[in-house]
């Protein structure tokens, strides 16, 4: 076997962020760009020689190009065994079931999530650990430091890998094996769910779902499992087949993107009783009654409080926990039944050592990401089936399901602003001044609210004693309402401004009032503390979930 190597010069800015690296194709297409972030990861690898690496991601743009460069890089640094999926498709989670059932080394996943996806859009890539989960903190600040110093990257020279054809074939002395992407996947859902129960629901005369795929990765996973082991009639899978450009959509689960799929359930003569969306690289979920959009906060609420209900879970559970701007509807439920909730950063990689430690079972973040200890990754098909399982037993529509959520635990009148694309400099600014201003804002009151503490989110892991600092700024009042600020570190042109807003209400006469005008006050007091409109000239958020 005959490795090249070619001499190379560092790129500058290749700093994976929340998950992944993620910049424009045009970028990652530069000659030696991909393959420096590669040849960074493979080495800070130790051990891999021999051993399985399992690679695919979403479809998107430039997915098959990298996979080629990927699988004769993975040669060259001694892998014994690619496992790849067919045509280059794996979606998140169903990578992460692969790499634990398989006993894999690691992965490499290519996606750039809920981002768009096209020649002039995005692209990312990101390594996951043997346990299935994304690398931590240590191990991408070693590739970052790596990339600005690499001098040279080796491949081994060969012909293009048929993706669309399920078999095995060599790079040297490395086996490749094209995978059926859904197969284990799909053993590993049916194993933690009543497939029989959810199969009579869906063949109710009554009852009708649509699951969105978004013209993203799930779709071959929802035709395999909601409409061919679960029975569900055809059609029920729209927008399913993977398109490099995701049909020129925005693939993010949210009432904005998805709006078709609200629209379908709002209407009364849709027949219609339960929709469902995906992202791109199949993490995220949405969860949609009848006229009824389900926060991803309440949803993991919901989940935890119905776990007697779902197979795998009915014996107990070992704890939960949940991303610091996700609202503490969770808390309430933990409290209940008497088991630790753990507030994290953002990131699934922040739940990796709590659940490999046993102290979670189940996990949630406000972005539409939710999840268990059956992988080490969010995970929007397991989500959905968690929804189905618990219809099918409660025999309750979505509305109603989560309004006695509400009677039992009180509401956790929740939001997020999205501010996108605001220029760097000015993100830096506002928050900048936010943080000069911490030490002075306890105390204050705006509106007759009284500001209990306000802080700059820092995390010690219970595990492995790790610490994360700057992690989002917290404005935190007496009633128990929240309003956090966070830069987002999933785009990939300036930057993106969250603005998380949280009020408890116990009161069920108050529960219907429309989310932002009971968050009013909230919205109000984050401009005056934080001066939005003034420093990014933004009037308004981009998009409001």
């Amino acid at each position: 076997m005959k490795i090249t190597t070619v001499a190379t010069t560092p790129f500058s800015g290749q700093k994976p962020g929340t998950s992944g690296l993620r910049k424009k194709v045009k970028v990652f297409s530069q000659p030696g760009y991909l393959e420096n972030f590669v040849q960074s990861i493979f080495d800070n690898l130790d051990g891999q020689q021999g051993k399985t690496l399992v690679l695919g991601g979403d479809g998107r743009y430039f997915n098959d190009v990298a996979i080629q460069i990927i699988l004769r890089m993975a040669a060259a640094a001694g892998f014994g065994r690619v496992l790849v999926g067919c045509r280059g498709i794996l979606s998140t989670p169903a990578a992460s079931a692969v790499i634990r059932k398989q006993g894999a080394f690691g992965g490499i996943i290519l996606s750039a999530s809920h981002n768009p996806g096209g020649p002039d859009d995005d692209f990312g890539i990101k390594y996951n650990l043997g346990n299935g989960g994304p690398a931590n903190e240590n191990f991408t600040d070693a590739v970052f430091k790596r990339t600005q110093e690499i001098n040279a990257y080796r491949l081994v020279e060969s012909a293009d890998i048929d993706l669309g054809r399920l078999g095995e074939t060599r790079i040297g002395d490395m086996l490749v094996c094209v995978i059926d992407p859904v197969a284990d996947y799909a053993e590993l859902l049916e194993s933690l769910f009543d497939f029989a129960q959810i199969a009579t629901l869906l063949a109710r005369p009554d009852f009708r779902m649509r699951f969105d795929a978004m013209h993203a990765v799930n779709g071959p996973y929802a035709h395999a499992i909601l409409e061919g082991r679960l029975g569900a009639p055809a059609g029920t899978v729209v927008n399913g087949t993977p398109l490099p450009d995701f049909g020129g959509g925005h693939p993010d689960p949210n009432p904005v993107y998805a709006a078709d799929l609200v629209s379908a359930l709002a209407d009364p003569n849709s027949g219609l009783s339960f929709g469902a969306a995906s992202d791109g690289d199949g993490d995220r979920n949405m969860i949609v009654g009848k006229g009824f959009i389900v926060s991803p906060s309440d949803s993991i609420a919901v989940i935890a409080a119905n776990y007697k209900l779902i197979p795998a879970y009915a014996k107990g559970l070992a704890g939960v926990a949940r991303s610091m701007p996700t609202s503490c509807a969770l808390d309430r439920v933990a409290a209940e039944l008497g088991i630790s909730c753990y507030e994290t950063p953002t990131g699934w990689k922040y739940f990796g050592s709590l659940l490999d430690a046993g102290k979670v079972t189940l996990c949630g973040e406000e972005s539409a990401g939710t999840g268990s200890n059956h992988v080490r990754e969010k995970d929007g098909l397991w989500a959905v089936l968690y929804w189905l399982n618990i219809l099918a037993v409660r025999n309750e529509p979505v509305a109603q399901i989560v309004r006695e959520h509400w009677r039992r635990f009180g509401r956790n009148v929740y939001s997020r602003h999205d501010y996108e694309g605001i220029e760097t400099a000015k993100a830096d600014k506002l928050f900048a001044e936010l943080r000069q201003k911490l030490p002075t804002l306890a105390g204050m009151e705006f509106a007759g609210m009284r500001i209990k503490a306000a802080d700059d989110f820092c995390y010690t892991d219970p595990v492995d004693g790790s610490r994360s600092d700057r992690q989002g700024v917290r404005i935190l009042l007496e009633d128990g309402s929240r309003v956090v600020f966070r830069l987002s570190g999933t785009g990939t042109e300036g930057a993106t401004l969250r603005l998380y807003l949280e009020r408890y209400e116990a009161e069920p006469a108050r529960h219907e009032i429309p989310a932002q005008e009971a968050l009013a006050p909230l919205i109000a007091l984050a401009e005056k503390v934080a001066g939005i409109v003034e420093i990014t000239g933004r009037n308004a958020p981009d998009v409001i979930s």
